[in-house]
């Protein structure tokens, strides 16, 4: 029982199941464990679409920003990619404030110029890679972030 700490009675002293604790008796540090899985799923993610479509995001805001009018389209466009390169710790949430006529109207315009085609793309990716097991948590994020490329504005990124 080398997995068992020193003195056993500190599990119930503690109430602490026996997986959270090393052979000192000291609790493991979760949040650096979650952090090393973040870390890794973000490179993996990387290497499973993540880079392309981030790159996808970045010309496409690019393009966008050529005109004045498609400037806010362009720096959606240029947030939602950095959340395409590192999405795993990151959560999306609606601004405090009301989003309002102006977010609805932008989201509208927004699903014609640009967010169909990356919505296809995030869909594509997470068909392929939900045909795995392994690949289910990525697939998942594509279509996550497939529901936010239809309508990013009175989103933040946090």
């Amino acid at each position: 029982m080398d997995y068992l700490p020193k003195d056993p009675a500190i599990l119930y002293e503690k109430n602490i199941p026996f997986w959270e604790i090393n052979k000192e008796g000291e609790t493991i540090d979760k949040k650096k464990q979650f952090d090393t899985m973040k870390i890794l799923g973000n490179i993996i993610w990387l290497i499973f679409g993540g880079l392309h479509t981030a790159i996808e995001y970045f010309i496409a805001g690019l393009v966008l920003m050529i005109t004045i009018i498609g400037i806010p389209f362009g720096l959606q466009s240029m947030k939602l990619g950095v959340l395409a390169i590192w999405p795993f710790g990151s959560k999306v949430k609606w601004k405090e404030s009301q989003p309002g006529c102006l977010s609805m109207f932008m989201n509208v315009l927004w699903f014609f110029v640009g967010g169909i085609w990356i919505c296809l793309t995030h869909l594509l990716y997470g068909l392929l890679l939900c045909i795995t097991i392994i690949g289910i948590p990525w697939g998942k994020m594509h279509f996550r972030l497939a529901k936010l490329a239809l309508s990013p504005f009175g989103m933040e990124v946090v």
